[in-house]
């Protein structure tokens, strides 16, 4: 592994070569890390040895073997707890990422609290995952369901969202960075609103866990979804961390398999934390994987990855924003992280998109799992480039050149 900590003027903050997929394609500019990232080959690495030195259903067997599955299983949940400034570690459940963390919260939490009369609040700006699981647990318990706007500059409007949270709410759902925007959302201010009415207060962390040191037992928040492959891992593996005494008031989410402790002729008795929410064989290779991009982002330093992506994401917005029939959407108060979200005049993101691929540039164009969001905007769809650890100022100049070029070509 070679990871470097500061990246040289315009310089990658780490080299191309720690990524196969980039380092075999020296001309790929890969843009679309918020929709999920390239993986070091220290992941691939870690993943290919425990295949061949400790595979075997873990909890289930008395041999060796089987243990030392359970061993890599375990070590790499409290090395992921650690990096998310995590204390409990068993309060962190691993699911297959983000979307199946909300669907766990919305359901297994939310159909034994939340009932007809009571309200759910979301943002305008939710990700789809963190959007219909409430709205649909209001729409069967005959709860309401209430969306916070946002204000001209694409934050979030906390005046407004602190007179939806009433004291009948019993959620407050919300990105900690929105994935079509890139707005950076107050996590204390929020929390701190929805606990003067004793609402759960859910953070969907998928776009910030990657990018930004997280720190989520200061955060205050009662459950922080994120996913793995956002962050250098593999897909299949993510997880949510929820205050303990929720957990064990909850019930399961699946059942099956190791979050079993006792099977009755009558009634069943479920396991210890994290075993009750983590039903059949799990994904053991996917921990593994997680552990070691933990591994490689600490190594670089959270900081930094900020840092560099966010120049990035100025630096992309101040020259798209600069071509003429170009629109840069706003993400708050100030850029501060790498999604660039932009239309441009005449040209759809589609075609867009499949412009700049001729190019080998790889930007992610639609509603981009937010179709509320672009309602508000009266977009059906915009491009959007997201920026990471191993991107460069060059791959900016080409994006910009290659936009600037797609204007022309199209006739504008």
């Amino acid at each position: 592994m070679s990871v470097r900590g500061e990246a040289a003027s315009g310089a990658a903050l780490v080299p191309r070569a720690d990524f196969p997929l980039l380092a075999g394609d020296p001309d790929l500019v890969y843009l679309d890390s918020a929709a999920t990232s390239q993986k070091p080959m220290v992941v691939l690495d870690a993943i290919r040895e425990y295949y061949t030195t400790s595979n075997a259903n873990p909890h289930r067997g008395a041999y060796r073997l089987s243990g030392a599955a359970t061993e890599a299983y375990h070590s790499s949940r409290e090395r992921v707890a650690r990096f998310l400034g995590v204390a409990d570690a068993d309060t962190l459940i691993f699911t297959r990422g983000t979307t199946e963390s909300l669907n766990l919260l919305a359901t297994a939490w939310g159909r034994a609290n939340v009932k007809a009369g009571d309200r759910i609040v979301v943002t305008r700006m939710e990700h789809h995952a963190n959007f219909v699981p409430w709205q649909q647990l209001a729409l069967s318990v005959g709860a309401e369901f209430k969306i916070a706007e946002l204000a001209a500059d694409g934050s979030l409007d906390m005046a407004q969202l602190a007179k939806l949270v009433t004291s009948n709410t019993k959620v407050v759902a919300f990105a900690h960075v929105s994935n079509a925007l890139g707005t950076v959302n107050d996590v204390k201010g929020i929390v701190a609103i929805a606990k003067k009415v004793g609402a759960l207060a859910v953070c969907d962390g998928a776009q910030a866990v990657p990018h930004l040191s997280v720190g989520i037992d200061a955060l205050g928040v009662d459950a922080y979804a994120f996913s793995g492959h956002k962050m250098l891992g593999p897909m299949g593996i993510g997880g949510v961390v929820v205050r303990r005494e929720l957990l064990e008031a909850m019930p399961p989410y699946q059942m099956g398999g190791d979050m079993i402790s006792r099977v009755g002729d009558d009634r069943t008795t479920w396991n210890v934390l994290p075993h009750k929410f983590e039903a059949g064989t799990p994904n053991v290779e996917g921990a593994v994987g997680l552990a070691a991009a933990v591994a490689y982002l600490e190594g670089v330093g959270m900081a930094a990855v900020h840092k560099h992506e966010t120049a990035l994401g100025v630096l992309a917005a101040e020259k798209l924003a600069a071509i003429e029939g170009v629109r840069v959407l706003p993400s708050g108060a100030a850029r501060s992280n790498g999604v660039v979200s932009f239309v441009v005049d005449g040209v759809h993101p589609h075609d867009l998109s499949q412009i700049l691929d001729a190019e080998e540039i790889c930007v992610r164009a639609g509603h981009h799992c937010a179709q509320p969001l672009m309602r508000s905007l009266d977009l059906a769809a915009t491009t959007r480039a997201s920026f990471y650890l191993y991107n460069s100022v060059a791959d900016v100049e080409r994006l910009v050149a290659a936009v600037g070029g797609a204007r022309k070509r199209m006739g504008y």
